[in-house]
């Protein structure tokens, strides 16, 4: 059945190039939320730039409207801000100096979907919040430079949880990164540890995919908001950090889709 699955999500050409527009358009939107982070303004301000922006240039943000356990999400994007792992609802909370919020954007772009998120940093951080936006980061990026065509999906969540644990933090195993195209959530599924499963998955040129690593300062667990059935914070109230991007696995290696002109390049030191 997987193997299956795979096959029909093997994209063309013609479609490559489709889903390297949706992507582009989505870190061109991120490089315009990132000029407007800052301490002073709320969450839900950065949703309205997301939107309006997607909006006025004739696309729409994949997140809102996307089905959940308490109804519909209601925002265009997730906005999590410290102990805040993913899902983060925008609101009237006001960013301050020393704060981390990772700003997860999608874009539908002409029937195709294409995915980031960066944690942001907010003036001067502690030195844990550092620490653990730059592992999130590095994770990123060992894992991306770890696979190559016809790889185990496992290769992805191995060179993360050895970079993690080397640094005295935990990795989210609950919540994963996930095929798309046409689709915002499709298969496969992408762990970033390494489960059985995962060992025995294998990634075929074509495949387009998300890598979005969470990193825990403390424990791996979470918990989520039952109230509002979005909001997932670290179980013991310690900061979480997150970077992600759009990646297309071609015959030669992988291709990251969603690079920004103005953010962090591999090799960046926060």
């Amino acid at each position: 059945m997987l193997y299956n699955a795979r096959r029909r999500l093997q994209l063309n050409e013609a479609e490559r190039q489709q889903m390297r527009a949706a992507c582009q358009f989505n870190a061109q939107l991120m490089d315009v939320v990132r000029a407007f982070i800052k301490p002073g303004v709320t969450t839900a301000q950065i949703d309205q730039l997301a939107e309006t922006y997607t909006r006025d240039h004739g696309h729409s943000p994949s997140q809102k409207g996307y089905p959940g356990q308490k109804g519909a999400f209601p925002y265009s994007c997730c906005t999590s801000v410290n102990d805040v792992i993913c899902h983060g609802l925008p609101g009237d909370y006001v960013l301050k100096e020393g704060d981390i919020i990772n700003v997860d954007l999608t874009s539908f772009v002409d029937g195709w979907h294409g995915d980031s998120s960066e944690t942001f940093i907010i003036g001067m951080p502690s030195d844990l919040a550092r620490r653990v936006t730059q592992c999130a980061f590095d994770c990123l990026w060992l894992a991306i430079e770890n696979i190559r065509p016809r790889c185990r999906v496992s290769d992805i969540g191995e060179p993360i949880v050895r970079h993690a644990r080397k640094q005295g933090f935990s990795v989210v195993e609950e919540y994963v990164g996930h095929g798309l195209g046409r689709q915002f959530h499709q298969p496969p599924t992408i762990p970033h540890h390494a489960p059985p499963e995962s060992r025995r998955q294998r990634i075929e040129p074509g495949i387009c995919f998300t890598i979005e690593p969470m990193i825990n300062t403390g424990t791996k667990e979470t918990v989520q908001n039952k109230r509002d059935g979005w909001t997932v914070r670290t179980k013991d109230g310690g900061l979480s950090a997150q970077f992600e991007h759009t990646i297309l696995m071609t015959e030669t290696g992988p291709e990251v889709m969603t690079l920004t002109q103005k953010g962090p390049q591999r090799g960046h030191r926060f």
